[in-house]
C-alpha cells in the first residue's frame, strides 16, 4: 500500500437524534478536528460523548445534521474521495459457519477476487496476527483474543488506507487485552495506514496514538488535542516512562471532570 495522503476533517459537525419528547438529543456539536493521513489518532472521552458516532460519520454510515466531513489530499489541499476503509469492532462479528481463512477472505470474495489469490492474501494477514496454522478452525474453536485477531486480519487483508478501530479490545479480559494492545501497536506501525482509534483506555491511547483527542461530555466536542511524541512502536514497558505518566495524568484530569459532568447530566435527566 502506498502511503496515505488523505486527511479526514470534521468541520463544525453537528449530529442530533430525533426524540419523542420533541427536543432532539445532540450527540456532537461544533466538532472540529483533523485525522491526519498516515498517523494514529485516538478519540477518548466519557460514555455517550459521541466517540463511536464520529467513527460512523467518517465511515459514511451516518450523515451529519450540520457541518461537513471532508476528505482532503495533503499534497494539493483539494477535496478527495473517501479513501478505502476497514473497521474492527468491539464485537467479533465473525461468521460461525465459515472457517477462519474464509472469514478473513470474505471481503475479498465479495469483491470478486479469485479463490487462490484471496486465500493467499488471507494467509498473509493471519500470519501478521500470529494465527498461522488456524486457517481451518471455526470461530467457536477459538478464544476471545484469537477471534478478535481474526477480526483484525479481516480488516488488514483489505489493505485499507484508513483503519477504524472501535473499542477493539473492549470485550476481552484484562490480560488478553494487554497482549493484543502491544501486538496491534506493532501491526499498525507496519501497515502505515491512517488509524482512528475509539477507546475508553488512557493507556491504550498512549500506547498506540500519535495524537489523542479528549472529548467533552455530550454534546461531544474536542476538549484538548494532545501529541504523543514517544518513539514508536511502543511496548507496555513504555507506559512506565515519566513522559507516559505525565500524559496519563493530563488526560485523566481532563476526563475526570468530563465524566463527572456526564454523570451529573444523566442524573438530571432521569
Amino acid at each position: 500500500m502506498t502511503s496515505p495522503v488523505v486527511d479526514i476533517r470534521f468541520e463544525d459537525v453537528r449530529l442530533a437524534w430525533p426524540s419523542k419528547a420533541g427536543q432532539p438529543t445532540v450527540a456532537l456539536d461544533r466538532m472540529r478536528c483533523a485525522i491526519t493521513a498516515g498517523k494514529v489518532t485516538a478519540i477518548i472521552g466519557p460514555s455517550g460523548c459521541g466517540k463511536s458516532t464520529m467513527l460512523q460519520l467518517a465511515r459514511g454510515f451516518l450523515d451529519p445534521s450540520a457541518g461537513e466531513i471532508r476528505f482532503v489530499d495533503r499534497r494539493s489541499g483539494q477535496s478527495a474521495p473517501r479513501p478505502p476503509m476497514a473497521t474492527v469492532w468491539q464485537g467479533f462479528n465473525l461468521f460461525p459457519w465459515l472457517t477462519v481463512l474464509d472469514n478473513v477472505a470474505f471481503g475479498l470474495e465479495m469483491g470478486g477476487m479469485a479463490k487462490a489469490e484471496r486465500h493467499e492474501r488471507a494467509r498473509e494477514a493471519l500470519a501478521k496476527v500470529d494465527l498461522k496454522g488456524f486457517e481451518s478452525k471455526y470461530p467457536r474453536q477459538l478464544s476471545g483474543g484469537m477471534r478478535q485477531r481474526v477480526g483484525i486480519a479481516r480488516a488488514l487483508v483489505m489493505k485499507p488506507e484508513v483503519l477504524l478501530l472501535d473499542e477493539p479490545f473492549g470485550a476481552l479480559d484484562a490480560q488478553t487485552r494487554l497482549v493484543l494492545q502491544e501486538q496491534v501497536a506493532g501491526i499498525v506501525e507496519e501497515t502505515g495506514a491512517t488509524v482512528l482509534l475509539i477507546t475508553h483506555s488512557i493507556e491504550e491511547a498512549i500506547l498506540l496514538a500519535d495524537t489523542i483527542f479528549v472529548m467533552t461530555a455530550r454534546p461531544g466536542r474536542i476538549a484538548r488535542e494532545i501529541e504523543v511524541t514517544m518513539p514508536k512502536p511502543r511496548t507496555l514497558a513504555d507506559l512506565k516512562r515519566p513522559e507516559a505518566a505525565a500524559l496519563f495524568e493530563e488526560i485523566y484530569d481532563l476526563l475526570r471532570d468530563e465524566v463527572i459532568r456526564a454523570m451529573t447530566n444523566e442524573g438530571g435527566t432521569q
